[in-house]
């Protein structure tokens, strides 16, 4: 992915016959590192606190890829990253390749959310070590450290979806668009529904794809989601002849693997690529279930999920370690970005009570919320609106994607989602995980959208390549 840390400005004496007309006057040309084609940014500066509108102030950054005729397009699109945490103007990258077409007439927005990104991104420095890679999500010393670090520039409590789409607006205002298109994924859909919520007279349609919706009160439902999810995937490798014959006992080799690390944590020599001396890592169970649910994200990784837990069974986790011990969703997001929005927004939601019985005999366990829990009780809690977590009605047009294999947002949120949504269309992508990654033309979801945009209504949509988003083939080997 490439980073806004990248970003460079070019000569001033050379911009005036690049500028582009309008609000859009107010930004530079710009080159992102990486990409060839001349893009446009800027910073807006607003006031941490938008209450008292005094004190401190964040430059949020802004990117904007052009439309490719200037001259006849219509609203622009404005994109918002997942986590929460992650940079938008990494998504940069994707429009100046493979997601070209949603410019051909719509400016394309990437704003780093407040928190993210180049907009004081809520993050310090972590040694990357390979025992790094298979620890814990949130020591306690590291989140002291992490508030500690990050009160010196922040306050904490000012970092939520709800201020953070009226910053959104302050952007929409200050480059001279009306009406715009939402385009959220993950946590970008909450944040979408948000801003459709608190600004609906700016609302020409919306794109959601993998629903969070704003009373999802994470990660309260992420084990079962993703019991759900590797149910459905040992289904697969049970009804595949390859998968089946290389791992004919694929429930019981998880069920084993599970009961192995319960017992004892498994200790392991990992040598890491270009170093002599090997190291040795401890894999705790807890953490081996959670990297297995993240891998269910992307279909790619998760064929390779009877492989690594069969070896694992039989006490050889080089194929865990392989897929473990490198970058991963954790490292493209702001910790402390998404303990702000969780802390407020869900976690203080979560009924212990109601945890302990959703998890119990869930082979994931209660190990996000345990770790959540804990990280938040340290963190500074910041204030949300009264009705937030109520439904988000709207008018306008929105599209909506779930993936059927997802093992965190599964179809059943974009179903309760879309009832509140009186012009809209929910999509079923049956071999889909946390997106199309992975899948046999991941574009086609692209297509649909720009086709949607276009005619800014859910309609009669052309979805006939939905059905030929084949998986992979299983790993065996």
């Amino acid at each position: 992915m490439t980073t806004a840390a990248g970003l460079f400005l070019l000569d001033a004496c050379g911009c005036a016959k690049h500028r582009l007309p309008g609000g859009l006057s107010k930004l530079r040309p710009c080159r992102l590192a990486g990409m060839d084609e001349e893009l446009f940014c800027g910073k807006l500066a607003v006031f941490e606190n938008g209450e008292t509108r005094t004190g401190r102030k964040i430059d949020l950054n802004v990117v904007v890829l052009p439309a490719f005729d200037q001259k006849t397009k219509v609203e622009p699109l404005f994109d918002l990253a997942g986590g929460p945490g992650a940079s938008s103007a990494d998504r940069a990258e994707f429009y100046a390749g493979p997601g070209k077409e949603y410019r051909r007439r719509h400016d394309v927005i990437c704003v780093d959310q407040r928190g993210t990104g180049e907009s004081n991104r809520l993050s310090i420095l972590r040694e990357k070590t390979a025992q790094y890679y298979v620890s814990e999500m949130f020591p306690i010393d590291y989140v002291r450290q992490l508030r500690h670090a990050l009160e010196q520039r922040a306050d904490l409590t000012k970092y939520t979806t709800s201020i953070a789409m009226d910053d959104l607006d302050d952007v929409r205002a200050w480059l001279g668009y009306d009406k715009i298109n939402l385009f959220g994924g993950s946590y970008g859909t909450r944040a979408a529904l948000v801003y459709m919520r608190q600004h609906p007279d700016h609302v020409r349609s919306a794109i959601l794809l993998a629903v969070a919706p704003t009373d999802l009160k994470m990660p309260l439902h992420h084990s079962e989601s993703a019991a759900r999810a590797i149910d459905l995937l040992f289904g697969e490798c049970e009804r595949d002849a390859a998968c089946q014959a290389a791992f004919p006992q694929i429930r019981d080799d998880w069920t084993n693997v599970l009961a192995q690390l319960e017992k004892q944590s498994a200790r392991v020599e990992y040598s890491p690529p270009g170093m002599a001396a090997p190291t040795i890592v401890e894999i705790q169970r807890s953490v081996f279930a959670e990297k297995v649910r993240t891998w269910m994200y992307r279909r790619d990784q998760a064929a390779r999920i009877p492989l690594i837990v069969h070896h694992a069974a039989n006490g050889d986790f080089g194929p865990f370690l392989q897929l473990a011990i490198g970058p991963s969703i954790p490292d493209f997001v702001a910790d402390g970005m998404y303990l702000s929005v969780t802390c407020a927004e869900d976690v203080p939601f979560i009924k212990p009570e109601e945890a302990a019985k959703l998890t119990a005999g869930n082979p994931f366990g209660n190990y996000r919320v345990f770790q959540q829990t804990r990280a938040c009780s340290m963190w500074p809690r910041g204030e949300i609106p009264a009705d937030f977590l109520e439904p988000v009605s709207s008018n306008a047009p929105v599209l909506i994607f779930s993936g059927n294999m997802d093992p965190v947002t599964p179809p059943n949120y974009g179903e309760e989602v879309a009832k509140h949504l009186r012009n809209s269309r929910h999509i079923i992508v049956a071999q889909a995980g946390h997106g199309v990654d992975g899948l046999k033309d991941p574009g086609c979801v692209d297509r649909i959208a720009i086709e949607f945009l276009d005619k800014g209504d859910a309609k009669n949509l052309d979805v006939s390549c939905i059905e030929r988003m084949a998986p992979p083939p299983f790993a065996t080997k």
